[in-house]
């Protein structure tokens, strides 16, 4: 063993420790860097000496040689990864569709005194006055009133609900777009880690960046996540390049592949078509832009795959797009036709306060058109046209019209809202109030349902998550202890090759002098 095998000794000493005390500093520096993963250097001793040979020097025993800085690794365990993954999706589907469902509550604003059902109750005490007073002007203009703030009720939210489900089909397609973008950014980091592996290299900080595009996708869609090497020359901790396949529910494969790390060529991403009724989305072989529109043979199918998935925020935007909304639509839209339908014919059968046979009090009539409902022009033009009588007083003189005047009429259209009535194609067979009360009911189950597994889901996250940040998070506590410990081991490095220098010294300058 060389006379100065002592200093080199300490000088890797001093590289290794050196090396720790940099990896300790850019934890700390990277203590709130979002998806960083602190960072540890794993010490290895050297070969000792003599290696086995039929020529080695006689010693006792092999002698160490000192130690080196082997690799610089994450602190990182993928199956919590893969667990908080998992949750995340779940997650990120509950608490899209509970943001979707509390609009749809906002809108229906149920109950209050500015709801529908609180519109409905004042037009059915308009009439019920009206009944009372069938022969005054004033309770006549109040029901007129009354059917009018109805009629903007039923358009309202008609038009309401319909303005949500724009602006949930903007929200998909800026989801379809981001999630494109992240398959996009993740496949860039592949083709980099591809080219810094195979050189013997580990690409830290491209797996903390390629793990946080990961988790943000994990959030849009259900994934699953596989590693292959990069190359012959990668370490056996390389993490090597990474393919997503789309999943179900049960975390089954779909059988499409996201993104291949090995064969660019077979990545699909997501493709919005907003101009279809309704609007889809699919996965094609491309991105496509400018107007370009995949053909049919290159879908792999439309999202959700695989039925009512209830993983990632655009399956939720999906459904509450397609199923919710339009539902909540059509229900309002069945009972506005049931009501309307009956609340004319009941009209018609009555006599106004000239004698003569009721008119519709609501157009269109849901059987001739589908537009906003209002009230009859020519009522709103003469409260007199409002047929709150049963009598047929048109032969009778004008002194003793108002006499034989009744208001039975306005009762049977107050009994509208109560009579039983067969609303949709279902032939649901109820009453409007009670029909009202159902879809509001069912509403409030849902989103209460949202809201509870939102809330649930999102304590599992952050229970994952915060083992998963007891593992890879950086603790100043513990790097400030071990910068100490690199500090003192470095010093001792030092204080080492001073101690062989001495030594050093004392041969060759102190020693051989007798005889001078």
């Amino acid at each position: 063993m060389s006379t100065f095998h002592g200093l080199e000794m300490a000088k890797q000493a001093l590289f290794a420790q050196q090396s720790a005390l940099y990896t300790t500093g850019n934890n700390i520096a990277n203590a709130n860097t979002e998806g960083y993963s602190r960072q540890r250097v794993n010490f290895e001793t050297r070969s000792p000496y003599p290696s086995a040979s039929r020529n080695r020097p006689q010693l006792p025993g092999q002698m160490g040689t000192g130690v080196k800085a082997g690799t610089i690794e994450r602190v990182r365990n993928q199956y919590l990864d893969t667990q908080w993954r998992g949750q995340n999706t779940k997650a990120s589907y509950w608490q899209a569709k509970s943001d979707a469902l509390a609009r749809m509550e906002a809108l229906m604003n149920e109950p209050t005194e500015s709801g529908l059902s609180s519109t409905m109750d004042k037009f059915w005490k308009s009439l019920q006055d009206l009944a009372n007073n069938p022969e005054n002007s004033g309770a006549r203009s109040v029901v007129a009133q009354r059917g009018e703030a109805l009629a903007d009720a039923f358009n309202y939210l008609n038009h309401s609900l319909e303005s949500i489900r724009s602006d949930l089909k903007n929200e998909m397609n800026v989801t379809v777009t981001n999630a494109n973008s992240i398959l996009t950014q993740i496949n860039h980091i592949n083709e980099q880690i591809k080219e810094i592996e195979p050189h013997g290299y580990l690409a830290n900080d491209l797996y903390d960046e390629r793990d946080r595009l990961i988790d943000q996708l994990s959030g849009i869609v259900n994934i699953k996540v596989s590693y292959t090497s990069s190359g012959e020359g990668s370490l056996k901790q390389a993490q090597g390049l990474a393919t997503i396949e789309l999943v179900n529910d049960s975390g089954q494969s779909l059988g499409i592949t996201l993104l291949d790390g090995n064969d660019a060529e077979n990545n699909h991403y997501f493709y919005f078509d907003g101009d279809t009724a309704p609007a889809t989305v699919s996965i094609v072989d491309k991105m496509y832009e400018n107007g370009d529109k995949p053909s049919e043979g290159v879908k792999l199918g439309t999202l959700p795959l695989d039925g009512v998935s209830q993983t990632g925020s655009l399956n939720a935007l999906i459904h509450a797009y397609e199923n919710d909304f339009p539902d909540m639509q059509g229900k309002l839209s069945d009972m506005r036709k049931a009501f309307v339908n009956e609340f004319n014919e009941v009209h018609k059968n009555g006599f106004d306060k000239n004698g003569e046979k009721g008119i519709s009090f609501f157009l269109p009539d849901p059987d001739d058109g589908t537009g906003d409902l209002q009230v009859n022009p020519e009522i709103l033009k003469n409260k007199d046209l409002i047929a709150a009588s049963t009598a047929d007083n048109s032969e009778l003189d004008d002194d003793s019209k108002l006499t034989e005047l009744n208001g039975d009429n306005a009762l049977n259209l107050a009994d509208v809202f109560k009579k039983t009535l067969t609303i949709g194609e279902e032939g649901t067979k109820t009453s409007v109030k009670d029909y009202f009360q159902s879809i509001i009911g069912d509403m409030g189950v849902k989103a209460q349902e949202a809201n509870k597994q939102a809330k649930n889901t999102d304590i599992l996250r952050g229970q994952v998550e915060n083992q998963r940040m007891s593992v890879s998070s950086v603790s100043l506590d513990e790097e400030i202890s071990n910068l100490i410990k690199f500090q003192q081991a470095y010093n001792a490095a030092a204080r080492s090759m001073t101690a062989v220098d001495e030594m050093i010294d004392r041969i060759i300058n102190n020693m051989g002098l007798v005889g001078r």
